[in-house]
């Protein structure tokens, strides 16, 4: 079986939900916000206080 290309690192809240995917490839973190997982949810690559992408390191 193949690797999940993103994981799930972080998750809050049940209806307003937030949580953070890491590109096992590239180690990009996406930043997902929904305030109802059925409608508006909105992804976006997770930045930091320059304004560069977060990247995790991966192996």
């Amino acid at each position: 079986m193949a690797k999940d290309r993103f994981v799930e690192v972080y998750s809050q809240g049940v209806v307003n939900v937030v949580k953070i995917f890491v590109d096992t490839e590239t180690g990009v973190n996406y930043l997902m916000g929904s305030h109802d997982l059925r409608v508006g949810t909105g992804m976006t690559v997770l930045v930091d206080p320059d304004g560069k992408p977060v990247v995790t390191p991966v192996k």
